[in-house]
């Protein structure tokens, strides 16, 4: 309590006299983007009276490398995929964040301790626990709808178009899982040639009956349009759908990749001090406790795991709906973020070429 209260104060302090800064914050919009809003980015103004901005970018990841080698970097912090930071910070790209700065969980249990395993990096702090997987229209399937990914792939016993995001990451081990390789053996599979021979020919099977997608939004529209029959998505954006917007969607979590979302500060961002002092705020047990209300996203702290109650509507229980709840990972994969640092250029090479031909 003490190391809160000192974190409080050291915020209050720090907004006094800096009402002309603020922290521009890049990320990906949508339901994602109000989770954040509500449970970071308003009391964080609240609190300190620093404004706060929200910018939108389809993976805000892209615009990094861009703004740092320009020496233009127009926002403080962005939020991106684990294995996206850990590349950026690699190249230089990232600020270095002192893990001192992140404050104690509710419980008193310290920082170090409290965030899951591999949560916090030399460039990066992770917020959520989220999943790709992927959800059906119920409408289409009367008889009753698929329940694996093998059956994702089997476009014969489960006719329709498929909407997958355009790109190796994730498509390449869920493809391997839909022809029977373990979750724990993809990772090994793919390092080989013939793993890598194996992901795209089952690949092949539904290639021409695909709707490529690459912003988080897209996945729920084209299944409200009636575009696909299936498609993955980012698991938040179909709760978002079915449980805030009534849609006849439906998630199946065999075969889903999950890993982490996570804050991090470009190289020359110029509220850099601020950036830091948001990201600890942001990064607190209440804070990601209070992001679950709106988006079933896991937090990455174990204090915050039991302040995770019900949905914002008062009436559905969150648990169920997160990436990291027992019943939702029988058959699920950790994304390896070693991996897709060291391979993420020659897969995409070879998914963009494949995607030609």
């Amino acid at each position: 309590m003490k190391k809160l209260l000192i974190l409080s104060t050291a915020l209050s302090t720090f907004a006094f006299g800096a009402s002309a800064q603020e922290v521009v914050l890049m990320s990906w919009g949508g339901a994602y983007g109000k989770s954040q809003n509500e449970a970071y980015l308003k009391p964080f103004t609240a609190e300190t009276g620093i404004k706060t901005t929200m910018v939108d970018a389809d993976n805000p990841a892209t615009p990094v490398k861009a703004m740092v080698e320009a020496n233009n970097v127009t926002v403080d912090v962005v939020d991106i995929e684990y294995a996206d930071a850990i590349r950026l910070c690699d190249e230089g790209l990232l600020e270095t964040i002192d893990p001192s700065i992140l404050p104690a969980g509710a419980d008193g249990v310290a920082a170090a301790d409290d965030f899951l395993p591999g949560a916090v990096t030399d460039c990066s702090v992770a917020t959520i626990v989220f999943s790709t997987m992927y959800a059906y229209d119920t409408t289409k399937f009367p008889d009753g709808g698929p329940k694996s990914m093998a059956d994702f792939f089997d476009i014969e016993k489960f006719p329709g178009k498929r909407g997958l995001r355009k790109g190796a990451k994730a498509n390449l081990e869920m493809a391997l899982m839909a022809d029977g390789v373990p979750a724990a053996d993809v990772y090994a599979t793919l390092a080989t040639d013939a793993g890598v021979d194996q992901a795209f020919a089952m690949l092949d099977k539904i290639k021409t009956d695909t709707v490529w997608w690459e912003a988080g939004a897209q996945p729920p529209q084209l299944l409200a349009d009636g575009e696909v029959a299936m498609s993955t998505a980012y698991n938040g954006r179909i709760f978002a759908a079915a449980v805030a917007e009534g849609k006849p969607f439906e998630s199946v979590w065999d075969g889903q990749v999950y890993e982490y979302d996570v804050l991090a500060v470009p190289k020359g961002a110029k509220n850099k001090d601020v950036a830091m002092q948001f990201i600890a705020y942001a990064t607190g047990t209440q804070r990601l406790a209070d992001q679950a209300k709106y988006i079933a996203y896991g937090p990455a702290r174990k204090s915050s795991g039991p302040l995770v109650g019900m949905y914002e509507d008062g009436k559905t229980a969150m648990a169920p709906y997160m990436p990291t709840d027992a019943a939702n990972l029988t058959n699920a994969l950790a994304s390896d973020f070693e991996f897709w640092a060291d391979h993420d250029t020659q897969l995409n090479e070879r998914f963009n070429s494949w995607l030609l031909n």
